[in-house]
């Protein structure tokens, strides 16, 4: 009887080993099948979060982009437009003073004669004089560097505002010796003009946009002399060319090329025009 009874205990023990075993082995592989059917469906929510997270950021990201070109647009396009306002003023500025000044000296020599209505103003000079000279620099001033950007030369000869200085003061002085040197006739007067009116080209200038437009603004400027002198508006003294006096266009050249220099140094260091897309 106690051999049965081991017997029978024994084989309850390891059936119930056994069962254990299987229930075990049962879980597991019930837990990895379900290990792999939630794997493929959690790499495609990640998958699908990290997609959405990329999107978002490649439109934040062009949304940046945008504003800053648009910002960027913007910003040089109001900065050329404001250097070009302060240049034409300041041009404008000179133009009015030299007109002034070098006007003034004419009409005390007695080479310049306006009818006595029309001086009403400040150095008895016509009132319309200050302003069509202002403009005349202004529009002068602006071109000389619009040419030259245009033909892709730009002027590097002594870009200092000490040559611009005495550009200026050399233009004043042929100016003065306009109406102060006495000359046995004007042909000697227009050709001692002519000299230091290419000598300060060649001192100060020396491009040939500069000689070009200086030719240039004296031939139309003498025009529009002619056709003021002819209508009566004023007059010169001892006219020998056209009812003006023949060494007119040297003062224009020299005066072109001076203001021409001053528009240059204005222009150095502004913003670029922006260009259209």
């Amino acid at each position: 009887m106690p051999r049965l009874d081991e017997h029978f205990w024994s084989c309850s023990c390891t059936t119930r080993g056994r069962h254990k075993n299987n229930l075990r082995a049962g879980t597991t592989r019930l837990a990895e099948k379900v290990g792999d059917m939630l794997t493929p469906s959690v790499s495609s929510a990640s998958l699908v979060l990290v997609g959405q997270g990329a999107i978002n950021t490649e439109t934040t990201d062009r949304n940046k982009n945008s504003n800053t070109k648009s910002n960027n647009g913007r910003a040089p396009s109001n900065s050329w437009h404001h250097h070009l306002v302060q240049r034409s003023v300041v041009l404008f500025a000179v133009g009015v003073f030299l007109a002034l000044v070098l006007n003034l000296l004419q009409i005390q020599r007695n080479v310049t004669l306006f009818p006595e209505e029309v001086i009403a103003t400040i150095f008895s000079s016509a009132w319309w004089v200050p302003p069509c000279c202002g403009t005349a620099a202004a529009v002068v001033g602006l071109l000389y560097p619009c040419i030259d950007s245009h033909l892709g030369e730009p002027h590097k000869f002594k870009r200092e505002w000490a040559s611009v200085m005495r550009c200026i003061a050399v233009f004043v002085g042929i100016n003065h010796a306009s109406a102060k040197l006495d000359f046995a006739n004007n042909v000697q007067l227009s050709l001692t003009l002519a000299a230091l009116s290419l000598g300060l080209w060649w001192t100060f200038d020396r491009s040939r946009s500069g000689l070009g437009l200086g030719i240039t603004i004296a031939f139309l400027a003498t025009l529009i002399t002619q056709f003021l002198v002819y209508n009566g508006v004023y007059q010169y003294t001892s006219p020998d060319f056209l009812y003006i006096r023949s060494w007119l266009p040297c003062i224009f050249f020299s005066g072109g090329v001076t203001v021409g220099n001053i528009g240059r140094q204005l222009a150095m260091g502004i913003p670029e025009k922006p260009h259209s897309d």
